[in-house]
């Protein structure tokens, strides 16, 4: 196959598509380029799963290689499992491309998308994005295409917005929004952002949809160009007039079913005994798919109602919330803890607090960072009634806990503020939906309660959507339940402070949602989030002053950075000497940041001293009270603080003469000395005070003078006496 490329115009950048240079035995392959960065997207079809699921697999593969990195274990070099990151990208793309298959198809689809290169400027996550919904679109698989998608940033200064801006461009950026969609409307969504109002962040999705039609005009064209034939494929037609005998004969059973469901209502044998009922009227609908109109009856009824009757299947209103409880303080010795309970959704979030040293080490192909705020969300089989696996946290556990992540990350404080690397664990106790949002409400009562100095507190909701096919009206829910999020077309979840929006996820099982609705989904979340954040501060209204009594005490200290290798030390000798001296643990970074962490505040600031001590630049005038640690015939060495001396000169040690400096100092004498003199590192002391070393100096000079005097007389004489013996001699 010729190799064909394309050209994807995105704000101010281009990506370049590439067809038919790698992987021709794929169903379809894609190279992306954005500058130095690549991605190669491969797209194949699998058989037909008999799982009854359709097993759509999308990994997103970084390697170090990408960014010319080694491993850095002595032992491993190969690339290990992806890290939170890679999986939260393939997850983007994942929740972007699933709703466009068809219903009902079962054959497996992988997607891979390999990093090859990064540049350091262009995220490759929106190059693999493109290239999977391009190639998806050109394959032959079903796909109901074409969509596309980018990222949008906003600059508030400049009141402008960034299309797939470069790292350094995002650094200015107050939105981090990825965006997917097709000609007609968004399908996904997924942002954080630093307070920003609903309005503006309508106007950056309008936008970056603008942007995605672009997109789509040129995969548009590709599929023209170069696209395969699709595969048949049809759902196999359930037997309507079956289907609606039942739904006019049965409604009191299905009514029944939804309302069991709806309370969470365990073995609730209610659809059970209409299916035997069933088969006993007429044996052949024993080979009928009974399950299957089931639920699509009880989907069926739940919307009707919704929609007809304005009373959802739990009986409330649209825009009414779940009742609510909060507590803080429930475990004994957690730093802080706290229970957010809404409806029969319940999350224990436990906050932990450590020096910086605990902050977690990222080792990926652009780098290494480190984290000092880290969430995670850990959702156990019993949270739902359900026996299950345990062991490494599922896609789902990690996108919720990076989702709470992003709604707090921008009222946590500073390190100069706050010195500490921040842990919160959300334990998800009871799930009947939205327990992202219950875990962003637990983790903000966690917080305050730990004593850690959020700028705002920060409250979260799930909104829901259900559209009436025959009509083309949308009923928009706040706060969703399990059943309303498995029979409805929306998950959109929105976090934010009472001032501005910091994180937004959206979910869609339709083709798309148009802007209209987005803007009256934020509108109605907004007077949610604030609703639930009321009852969040009836609780605990402030973060508190002091930190738990068992929580570490941490003292920062800032040190120049040319002295960071004076406090380490060779092999890092003198920082562990300090640290084993003061039962402390001490950190530095690499801007001379230090910092001092101990249960006990008394070794925290005998630490703290001594490494302000160490880094002390010392001037003439000071005085110290120092240990004499070395004696040599000229003179004395004493510690001014520790791994600092100078020396006292045995003419700086006594007003008069002094000829061993060892009959009046010894080994470890503690003796009271003044900076006289400092030449670089030499530090030179005096014993004496300012008038005793007066008095010498005078003593000096009048010495001085007399023995000038002295050497002049005899020299005169001298020459006087010379000459007399001259004339003797002639």
């Amino acid at each position: 196959m010729e190799v064909k490329t394309y050209t994807v115009p995105i704000g101010d950048k281009e990506i370049k598509l590439e067809v038919g240079r790698f992987s021709q035995q794929a169903d379809a392959a894609i190279l992306a380029t954005c500058g130095g960065t690549v991605v190669h997207t491969t797209v194949c079809l699998g058989p037909e799963s008999d799982l009854g699921w359709f097993p759509l697999q999308v990994e997103y593969i970084e390697k170090l290689y990408a960014g010319g990195k080694i491993k850095g274990s002595r032992w491993v070099k190969r690339d290990g499992r992806p890290n939170d990151e890679a999986i939260l990208s393939a997850r983007v793309i994942d929740r972007s491309i699933r709703p466009m298959f068809p219903d009902g198809f079962k054959r497996e689809v992988q997607v891979l998308s390999t990093i090859l290169s990064v540049d350091g400027e262009n995220n490759p996550d929106t190059l693999a994005l493109v290239s999977a919904t391009a190639a998806l679109e050109i394959s032959q698989i079903p796909f109901d295409g074409p969509i596309s998608g980018l990222r949008v940033g906003y600059v508030p200064e400049e009141d402008k917005f960034l299309f797939n801006p470069t790292y350094a461009e995002q650094e200015k950026s107050i939105l981090d929004l990825i965006l997917t969609g097709s000609d007609q409307a968004v399908v996904m969504v997924e942002a954080g952002a630093n307070e920003i109002t609903e309005e503006k962040m309508l106007a950056a999705m309008e936008a970056g949809h603008q942007q995605v039609k672009a997109i789509n005009q040129v995969i548009k064209q590709m599929r023209q160009e170069i696209g395969q034939p699709k595969i048949e494929f049809a759902l196999p037609e359930l037997d309507t007039d079956l289907l609606e005998k039942i739904w006019q004969k049965h409604q009191a059973e299905l009514s029944q079913a939804v309302e069991a469901k709806a309370k969470l209502v365990k073995n609730d044998d209610t659809l059970a005994k209409l299916k035997e009922k069933l088969i006993a009227e007429d044996e052949s609908l024993a080979e009928a798919p009974l399950g299957e109109i089931f639920s699509r009856l009880t989907k069926r009824l739940a919307r009707q109602n919704t929609f007809e009757k304005s009373v959802r299947p739990d009986g409330r209103r649209s825009d009414e919330i779940r009742q609510i409880t909060c507590e803080v303080d429930v475990l004994p010795t957690a730093h802080g803890s706290a229970v957010f309970k809404r409806g029969a959704t319940q999350v224990l979030s436990i906050a932990t607090l450590a020096s910086p040293a605990f902050a977690q080490l990222i080792e990926d192909m652009e780098g290494e960072e480190e984290k000092r705020y880290i969430h995670h969300y850990d959702m156990p089989p019993y949270a739902s009634g359900e026996t299950g696996r345990i062991g490494w946290p599922k896609r789902r556990e990690i996108g919720h806990g990076a989702l709470a992540e992003r709604a707090l990350l921008p009222v946590i404080p500073s390190q100069d503020d706050f010195p500490y690397t921040i842990h919160v664990v959300s334990q998800v106790m009871s799930s009947n939906g939205s327990t992202s949002q219950a875990s962003v409400c637990g983790s903000t009562l966690a917080l305050m309660a730990a004593g850690v100095p959020i700028r705002k507190p920060v409250s979260g909701i799930a909104m829901g959507l259900m559209r009436n096919e025959a009509t083309n009206d949308y009923v928009i829910l706040s706060d969703i339940q399990g059943l309303e999020d498995h029979i409805g077309d929306m998950d959109f979840k929105v976090a934010g402070t009472a001032d501005g929006i910091t994180a937004v996820q959206m979910d869609i099982k339709i083709e798309g949602i148009p802007m209209e609705v987005m803007q009256r989904a934020l509108g109605q979340a907004k007077e949610g989030r604030l609703y639930i954040l009321d009852k969040m501060l009836a609780t605990i209204d402030q973060p508190r002053k002091q930190l738990a009594a068992n929580a570490p005490k941490i003292e920062s200290v800032q040190i120049p950075v040319d002295k960071i290798g004076e406090l380490i030390g060779p092999g890092g000798k003198n920082i562990r000497s300090l640290q084993e001296k003061t039962n402390t643990e001490i950190s530095v970074d690499e801007e001379g940041l230090v910092t001092v962490a101990s249960p006990n505040q008394a070794d925290i600031d005998a630490a703290a001293k001594q490494i302000r001590d160490m880094m002390m630049e010392f001037e003439p005038g000071m005085e110290f009270d120092g240990h004499v640690t070395r004696i040599e015939d000229y003179g004395a060495f004493v510690e001014l603080v520790p791994g600092r001396d100078g020396l006292v000169h045995v003419s700086q040690m006594a007003t008069n003469y002094v000829k061993d400096p060892r009959e009046l100092v010894a080994l470890g004498d503690e003796v009271h000395v003044e900076v006289v003199e400092v030449d670089g590192d030499r530090i030179r002391l005096s014993m004496l005070s300012k008038d005793q070393r007066e008095q010498v100096e005078a003593q000096r000079q009048e010495r001085q003078n007399g023995d000038n005097r002295g050497n002049r007389n005899g020299s005169r004489g001298d020459r006087r006496g010379g000459r007399r013996d001259f004339r003797r001699r002639n």
